[in-house]
C-alpha cells in the first residue's frame, strides 16, 4: 500500500473514530441498542478492514524478508565467485611470470644460439670461398689422385669424407637450429598472448561480478528501508486497532448497559403489573366479601345467580404466549438446510395469509431493524419472575414497533413474512435466557416456556 493510501485509510479511521463517544464516557441515555450496535458493526466492519490491511503488511514484510535472504544469499555467492576468479587471475599472473621468465630464459638460448648460427654462417662462408678458390668439387678430385699409395688414397678418401660430412652436418644443424628458434619463438609468443587474454578476462569477469555484487547490495539496503517503512505502517495499524478494538469494547458495554437497563424497566414493569394486580385481586376479594354479607342479610334472597362464562382470550394464561397461529416446519436444534446440517437456535411457524406476530410476554424493544439474514426483526427483553430473556421475531414482513418501547403480552408488532434469509413466508421464533448477545450461546427451545 503506498503511503498517500495509507494516510487515506489513517484519516478515515480517525474521523470514524471521533464520531463515537471518548473512551471511559457514560453510555448516552438517548442511545438506543439499535443506533449502538450500529456504531459497534461499523467500528468493527473498520477494524476488519484494518486488520486485513495489517494481514497485508505482514505478507508483504514476508516477503521482503524473503528476497533480503534471496539477496544475501546471491552476494555471498558472487562472493565465492569473485574469490574464485582472484585466484585464477593470481594463477594467471604466476603462469605470465613464468612464461616471461621462460621468455627471458629462451631470448638468452637464442642469442646463443643466434651467435652459433652466426659462427656457422661464417664457417660455411670460409668453405664456400675456399672451394670457389680451388674449383669447386673438383679440388677434391685433385686430392684423391693425388696420393702416393693405396693408403694414402684411403686416407685422403677418409678425409675427403669427413669434409664433405662436416659441412652437411654444420648445414643440417643451421637448419635445425633456425627452425627450432622459429618454433619456440611462435610457442612461447603463443602461450604469452593466451595467458594475457585469459588474464583480461578474468579481470573482466571480475569487474562484472562486482558490479552485479554492488548492485544487489543497492537492491539490499531499498529492501531494508521497504521493510522498515512496511514495519511502521504495521505499528500504526496495530496501534488503530486496538483503538477501535477499545471503542468496540465500550460500545459493547454500552449495549449490555442498555439492554440491562431497558430489563429494569421490564422488571419494574412487572413488579407494578403483579401489585396491582394482586391490589385488583383484593379489592375484587373484599367487594365479593361485603356482597356475601349483604346477601345474608337479605331474606329475600335465598340463592345466587351464577355469572355467564367469558370468552377464552387469544393470548395464553401465564407469563408466555405463543407469537403466532399456523404450523411448525422447524424445530430447534439440528436439522438439515439446502442439503447442509445446521444448528436451529429457534422454532419456525408458518401459514398463508395476513398473520399477525405478538409478544410472547411483557417486555421493551431492544431492537427493531432489518438485516440481511433476518430481514425485518424485532428484539425484545423481558423480566419473568426477576428473571432476564430475549426474544426474537424475524422475517416480518412488517413490524409496527420501534425501540425502546413496552409491549404487552400478545401485543401486535407486526406481520409475518418472506424477509432476509427465507425460503417462505414463517416466523422465525428464538428465546435465549438472558441478555442477547449476538454469538446465541444462550438460546434454549422455546418449547420450555411457550406451549406452540
Amino acid at each position: 500500500m503506498n503511503k498517500k493510501y495509507f494516510v487515506s485509510i489513517a484519516i478515515a479511521a480517525a474521523l470514524t473514530i471521533g464520531s463515537f463517544p471518548a473512551l471511559g464516557n457514560p453510555a448516552n441515555a438517548n442511545s438506543s441498542v439499535e443506533d449502538l450496535k450500529k456504531k459497534q458493526d461499523e467500528v468493527s466492519s473498520k477494524k476488519d478492514k484494518i486488520n486485513g490491511e495489517i494481514n497485508k503488511k505482514k505478507s508483504e514484510i514476508d516477503a521482503n524478508i524473503n528476497k533480503q535472504e534471496e539477496i544475501k544469499a546471491k552476494i555471498a555467492e558472487f562472493d565465492a565467485k569473485i574469490r574464485d576468479t582472484e585466484k585464477k587471475i593470481a594463477e594467471k599472473v604466476k603462469e605470465i611470470d613464468e612464461t616471461n621468465a621462460e621468455i627471458d630464459q629462451l631470448k638468452v638460448e637464442i642469442k646463443e644460439l643466434e651467435e652459433k648460427i652466426k659462427e656457422r654462417n661464417e664457417l660455411l662462408k670460409e668453405r664456400a670461398r675456399a672451394i670457389q678458390e680451388k674449383g669447386g668439387s673438383a679440388n677434391y678430385l685433385d686430392v684423391l689422385l693425388g696420393a702416393d699409395s693405396i693408403g694414402d688414397f684411403i686416407n685422403r678418401v677418409t678425409a675427403v669424407n669427413t669434409i664433405v660430412s662436416a659441412d652437411k652436418k654444420i648445414m643440417d644443424e643451421q637448419k635445425r637450429d633456425q627452425e627450432e628458434l622459429e618454433k619456440k619463438k611462435s610457442e612461447v609468443e603463443t602461450k604469452l598472448a593466451e595467458l594475457e587474454n585469459d588474464k583480461a578476462s578474468l579481470e573482466t569477469l571480475k569487474q562484472d561480478l562486482n558490479s552485479e555484487k554492488a548492485q544487489k547490495a543497492e537492491l539490499f539496503k531499498q529492501l531494508e528501508k521497504q521493510q522498515a517503512a512496511l514495519e511502521k505502517e504495521k505499528v500504526n495499524l496495530e496501534k488503530e486497532s486496538d483503538e477501535l478494538s477499545k471503542i468496540e469494547q465500550q460500545i459493547g458495554g454500552e449495549i449490555q448497559a442498555e439492554q440491562a437497563r431497558l430489563a429494569e424497566l421490564a422488571r419494574q414493569r412487572e413488579l407494578e403489573k403483579k401489585r396491582k394486580a394482586e391490589a385488583e385481586a383484593a379489592k375484587r376479594a373484599a367487594a365479593a366479601a361485603a356482597q356475601a354479607q349483604a346477601s345474608a342479610s337479605s331474606s329475600g334472597n335465598s340463592g345466587s345467580t351464577a355469572s355467564a362464562p367469558v370468552a377464552s382470550a387469544p393470548v395464553s394464561e401465564g407469563a408466555w404466549t405463543r407469537p403466532a397461529s399456523g404450523a411448525i416446519t422447524t424445530e430447534f436444534g439440528w436439522d438439515i438446510l439446502n442439503g447442509k446440517r445446521r444448528y436451529h437456535y429457534g422454532i419456525d411457524v408458518a401459514a398463508g395469509g395476513s398473520v399477525p406476530i405478538v409478544a410472547a410476554a411483557d417486555g421493551y424493544v431492544i431492537k427493531s431493524h432489518y438485516s440481511s439474514s433476518y430481514g425485518n426483526v424485532v428484539y425484545i427483553t423481558h423480566s419473568i419472575n426477576g428473571k432476564t430473556f430475549t426474544t426474537v421475531y424475524a422475517h416480518l414482513s412488517s413490524s409496527n414497533v420501534s425501540t425502546g418501547t413496552p409491549v404487552d403480552k400478545g401485543q401486535r408488532i407486526g406481520y409475518m413474512g418472506n424477509t432476509g434469509y427465507s425460503f417462505g413466508q414463517h416466523l422465525h421464533f428464538e428465546l435465549h435466557a438472558g441478555s442477547w448477545n449476538g454469538s446465541k450461546s444462550n438460546a434454549v427451545n422455546p418449547r420450555q416456556y411457550i406451549n406452540f
